[in-house]
């Protein structure tokens, strides 16, 4: 059979492609090697906001009860049903794609899937069969995995990946994480709430480098509270993987000397995974696309995580409709990724969009700065959860947004509003005469930018 379309790859940039096309009348074909749902929603997204919302919910019932007035005593946990709960969560999403794909009458080809030529998919499947497949257009959605260190391998037991994370069959008692981006970030959120001593070491000046700086050095200070130690500006000048434990000899302004754990968590980045058969064009190891996202191969597209940064499941799912409607519907503009949220989910909660204070320095971009604390907010008072602020960044000709970021309870749900802003390029002017309903989180957004005019009422 031959198909309009073969997407390599079942993640959020590929499944979304095979989908969007097949509503267009196409006939597609989308192959996975591994589970429908990619890395998203079998062993990153998905599993670990299970795992977050688990250990956020045993960290309030075992040290903050009483200041909702419940009494709790005895509170315990079993690990095992906190990890297999994570995994009925992504056997339900699969499931939920594996369902869609059928309602779509995609395809679903399981096995390793290959460019074999212009219009020609080669597939390796499970059973060791091959089989040829033709198609008009081909689109490489094979996303990225977990990048090691070259002088700490992953082993699975002492040097882990954010994959065995999600699965340790034991609790440790102590862990190093190397890495504070989001995933870093996160999985010291989620042990350190279950009780496990949880060193993070960063080699920038402070945790989330991406993220304006202020917020970057609030959560640092909310993590130190929790328990956590936090070791940033600290280079690795030596690892030994001991079998059943890991040393790392550390230099920085906190610590100068070793430090051990049983479990050390690589979490520096990701690494792109390329298919088999025909390269095209890359860039620094990543798949290179025009505007219309095609390759250097006539007829091969590429979208998400194997195109580079940013490596997140909604840049990709936007790619992937961008370049399916691109090619099948009549005088559709192809967008590239210009503004996007980042979201980190530990608590408190970390989001983001557009421009940092950081660069808009850089940039010579003259700003005014609205921001708001949530203990100004009732909402978050009466949740019980006044940490953080609402930082806005606005020009200071015109008012326009630049940038917004938040850090506090429901964070990675209040930046929607701010995307949405910076994409229409609304004005201090529009937010402000924008009601927000009362009482809600939302009204930091409201009152950070009274706060960027110079007459917040609230605080």
């Amino acid at each position: 059979m031959a198909y309009d379309l073969i997407v390599i790859g079942g993640g959020p940039a590929g499944y979304v492609a095979a989908i969007r096309a097949a509503q267009l009348g196409k006939s597609v074909a989308c192959v996975e090697a591994d589970r429908a749902g990619g890395t998203c929603l079998n062993w990153g997204c998905l599993p670990t906001k299970a795992l977050l919302k688990n250990a956020e919910l045993y960290h309030t019932l075992a040290h903050r009860a009483a200041e909702f007035g419940f009494k709790i005593e005895g509170i315990s946990y079993d690990w095992s049903a906190v990890i297999g709960r994570s995994r009925k969560v992504s056997d339900r999403l699969a499931g939920g794609i594996e369902f869609l794909f059928k309602k779509n009458k995609v395809d679903y080809i399981r096995g390793l899937g290959s460019v074999e030529a212009t219009g020609k998919v080669g597939v390796i499947g499970n059973d060791g069969s091959r089989t040829l497949y033709e198609t008009k257009d081909i689109m490489i959605s094979t996303g990225c995995k977990s990048r090691g260190l070259p002088n700490l391998p992953f082993n699975g037991t002492s040097v882990i990946g954010s994959k065995e994370a999600m699965i340790l069959a034991e609790q440790p008692k102590e862990m190093i994480i190397i890495g504070a981006g989001a995933i870093g970030v996160e999985f010291a959120y989620i042990y350190n709430a279950f009780g496990t001593k949880v060193t993070l070491v960063e080699m920038a000046p402070r945790i989330l480098p991406v993220e304006d700086d202020e917020v970057g050095d609030a959560l640092e200070k909310s993590l130190i509270k929790q328990g956590i130690r936090v070791l940033t500006n600290t280079k690795i000048t030596n690892a030994v993987d001991n079998g059943t434990s890991v040393s790392l000899t550390v230099e920085g302004p906190k610590e100068n000397g070793t430090i051990s754990a049983p479990v050390c968590l690589v979490a520096i980045g990701i690494q792109p995974v390329l298919p088999g058969g025909l390269q095209p064009e890359l860039d620094r190891g990543y798949i290179k696309v025009g505007d219309r996202y095609e390759t250097s191969i006539p007829g091969v597209y590429a979208t998400g995580d194997i195109t580079g940064p940013p490596w997140l499941a909604h840049v990709a799912s936007f790619e992937a409709v961008q370049c399916v409607e691109g090619l099948y519907v009549e005088g559709h503009k192809v967008r590239k990724v210009t503004n996007f949220p980042g979201c980190t989910y530990c608590h408190p909660q970390v989001a983001s969009v557009g421009k940092t204070e950081r660069a808009l320095k850089e940039a010579g971009i003259e700003y005014v700065v609205g921001k708001i604390p949530f203990v100004a907010i009732g909402k978050a008072i009466a949740s019980g959860e006044p940490d953080g602020f609402a930082k806005l960044l606005y020009g200071k000709k015109h008012g326009e947004l630049l940038g917004a970021h938040i850090i506090g309870e429901n964070a990675t749900e209040l930046i929607a509003e701010m995307g949405l802003a910076l994409d229409q390029e609304l004005t201090i002017d529009d937010i402000h005469a924008t009601i927000h309903a009362h009482p809600t989180m939302s009204e930091v957004i409201h009152e950070a930018t009274l706060a960027a005019e110079g007459h917040a009422i609230h605080f």
